[in-house]
């Protein structure tokens, strides 16, 4: 609580003038603290915290046998290969193999976002009106996804993103290139 130090000496010495009490006050900040403790208190239990944000991936289910399911090579006409060069910019390879003599004509530069997923859906709208469904049931549209040693990991993530956006369930990520690959790319994955 507050006091009043009424200590002090007074004014009845010698001289006749009589002076008034000199007070000095002292505040007591014990309130003021637990204020300051309530209002923390309850700013933290008001407040909404931030959530960690993650990103899915979709994998494979393991296979319960130790046999692995042979799988036979994709057609490249059903694959759209998505490289990530440097500068930020990403290829497209719609339909086409690395190695076909078509591959520096079919070869597109797209920006990250709108032109990518755009890429994205005019190659999944060609693959699966073309091809009928998988034994599964699944899409025939597969997209690769090749990172290169000159892109960086917020071009994966915007990849990965727009699969997510487009509802792309079949992609793969390969991190190595082929020979032709690197021949086709040339300058654009070289640091």
């Amino acid at each position: 609580m507050a006091e009043i130090d009424t200590s002090g000496g007074g004014g009845h010495g010698k001289g006749g003038k009589v002076r008034g009490k000199k007070m000095s006050t002292r505040v007591d900040m014990t309130p003021m603290v637990d204020l300051g403790f309530l209002l923390i208190t309850f700013f933290m239990l008001a407040t909404t915290m931030s959530k960690p944000t993650s990103m899915t991936l979709n994998v494979p289910h393991k296979e319960k046998d130790e046999k692995q399911k042979q799988a036979e090579p994709l057609k490249a006409s059903k694959v759209l290969t998505i490289f990530m060069g440097k500068n930020n910019d990403a290829y497209v390879l719609d339909g086409v193999a690395a190695d076909d003599e078509k591959a520096p004509e079919a070869l597109a530069k797209v920006g990250y976002g709108s032109e990518l997923r755009d890429a994205i859906l005019k190659a999944k709208q060609r693959v699966n009106a073309a091809f009928p469904l998988e034994e599964d049931g699944s899409e025939p549209f597969v997209a690769v996804i090749k990172p290169t040693p000159v892109s960086n990991y917020k071009n994966l993530v915007d990849v990965l993103d727009e699969m997510a956006i487009t509802k792309t369930k079949r992609y793969a990520m390969v991190d190595n290139l082929t020979d032709s690959e690197k021949k086709l790319l040339g300058d654009k994955i070289t640091p």
